[in-house]
């Protein structure tokens, strides 16, 4: 991710300024895009805020976007933008303009604008995206950024949002908390020493169990951990 600013200005040093030549300007920054992401077509609410730099591709931003819903980039994905699609080609499969060719801050997006990012084609994974503002940088901070949002992004793996609409009905949430505590209370009672199959603990139903129990869970702190760990990974790639 070529594209993640500090937001900080490069002045241009006196002793490289031909003599008698006129200055032109430095080129004005392309800012930082406030976008708001909401998973399509579901209630309730499954939202990031998210402060990106027009310096971004549109390569860097399905990172981000990935960042932001935990998920792990295993699938196809594309923008449309302005009707365009935007991805990364492969052979075989279906042909987008270059993600990694395009910055965010020359898409020529407003204000108000929106945009959507598919991911997973067969899961039909959606995500809506709306420019809320575009602001200057701040000088010195690091950006990606997520100053807002809520409940946890949806596992990847199921399939898709009706599918997960259908799993996180109230009753089966409801039976997941209660089989939850009794896989707990088991625990508690048993030697602490004993393994949990020794005492009827089955780790695959645990894991099963854990999406249902963390619905309603947001970790900003977390997710911006890991956003300033991709611009970490950014700074130190060969250009």
């Amino acid at each position: 991710m070529a594209s993640i600013a500090s937001g900080e200005d490069g002045a241009v040093p006196e002793d490289d300024v031909p003599t008698g030549d006129v200055v032109s300007e430095p080129a004005a920054s392309p800012g930082v895009y406030r976008l708001r992401a909401v998973l399509h077509a579901v209630s309730p609410l499954i939202w990031r805020r998210l402060l990106v730099s027009g310096e971004s591709t549109v390569a860097d931003l399905h990172t981000i976007v990935q960042t932001a819903f935990g998920w792990g980039g295993e699938h196809l994905h594309r923008f449309v933008i302005h009707g365009a699609e935007y991805g990364i080609n492969y052979v075989g499969g279906p042909g987008f303009r270059d993600a990694r060719q395009v910055r965010l801050g020359g898409l020529g997006l407003r204000v108000g604008e929106r945009f959507f990012y598919e991911y997973n084609f067969f899961a039909g994974w959606r995500v809506d995206l709306r420019v809320e503002e575009i602001v200057a940088a701040e000088p010195g901070r690091v950006y990606p950024r997520c100053t807002a949002g809520r409940r946890a992004g949806p596992p990847e793996g199921w399939d898709g949002p009706w599918a997960f609409l259908d799993a996180t009905q109230p009753h089966l949430v409801f039976a997941a908390t209660l089989r939850a505590a009794e896989i707990v209370g088991q625990l508690l009672d048993a030697d602490p020493d004993a393994e949990p199959a020794t005492v009827g603990v089955d780790r695959d139903e645990l894991t099963a169990l854990l999406p249902l129990l963390g619905l309603e869970r947001f970790d900003r702190r977390g997710l911006n951990r890991a956003l300033a760990d991709l611009a970490t990974t950014t700074e130190t790639k060969p250009s």
